[in-house]
């Protein structure tokens, strides 16, 4: 039997609301990253057609310019469209404990929200007051680890269901 290649997937878009106020900051070189949690809600009907709700937390770290745009957009209850990879990583907590988190790491985010000052002194700039629209910023490390052909395919592909 051929020896079969198991294709390397690793692709998730999830939307919901921020849990909290996200928590920005720098690495030790200045790359910003932004980390922060929203809450998926999924609504269905049970064995009784009773209408429920299921809501699932996912935690979301993004880096660099999309860091940097997740900083003036986002606060807690915003609604968010992601689009990127799970990540994975273990650490110990401080009863020493290894503890294994699963997050997304941020692609592209879609801002669902119109925008609105974060603080007073950003009311009057001309970008808060016509930037009514939802917004799509990427992040464009993902590009350094793609061969040449994948970033031609990427390219080439519409960004179907991300566009409002």
């Amino acid at each position: 039997m051929a020896d079969l290649k198991m294709p390397e997937i690793n692709s998730v878009i999830v939307a919901g609301n921020l849990t909290r106020d996200p928590i920005f900051r720098q690495t030790t070189n200045g790359t910003p990253v932004v980390n922060f949690s929203i809450a998926s809600n999924r609504k269905y009907r049970d064995a009784n057609n009773l209408w429920q709700e299921e809501v699932c937390y996912v935690g979301v770290v993004a880096w660099n310019k999309l860091a940097d745009s997740c900083m003036n957009r986002l606060k807690k209850g915003s609604a968010v469209l992601i689009d990127g990879e799970l990540q994975s990583h273990i650490f110990k907590n401080d009863d020493g404990m290894s503890r294994n988190i699963v997050e997304i790491k941020a692609r592209r985010i879609q801002f669902l929200n119109k925008r609105v000052p974060l603080d007073n002194s950003q009311a009057n700039t001309a970008s808060v007051q016509h930037d009514d629209e939802s917004c799509i910023v990427e992040d464009d490390s993902f590009d350094k680890f793609l061969t040449s052909e994948e970033s031609q395919l990427l390219k080439e592909q519409p960004t179907q269901g991300l566009e409002g």
